[in-house]
């Protein structure tokens, strides 16, 4: 029975240094890492947007016009725009 506590004993003592030694060079290590880490600032806010609505419906639709004549919007796009344009006057 001496031995087995002996041993014990000796395991205890073993793992019990093994963790301060552990908790020690973790501590160390974050210490160090704090210390080299850059200080990053916020990022400044976004702009804020210009309001949709400040756009003139005639300048839309002279270039809307422009955009069917030459071919880029088909005659249904064409249509969908003018209404949403017009909807929003």
């Amino acid at each position: 029975m001496p031995g087995l506590l002996r041993g014990v004993a000796r395991t205890a003592a073993i793992a019990g240094t093994a963790t301060a030694v552990s908790n020690r060079v973790s501590r160390r290590q974050a210490q160090r890492w704090s210390a080299e880490a850059p200080a990053y600032e916020a990022a400044p806010p976004p702009p804020a947007a210009a309001p949709a609505a400040a756009a003139d419906p005639i300048a839309l639709l002279s270039d809307l016009g422009r955009l069917h004549e030459a071919g880029t919007l088909t005659d249904e796009e064409f249509a969908a725009q003018k209404a949403r344009i017009l909807a929003q006057m």
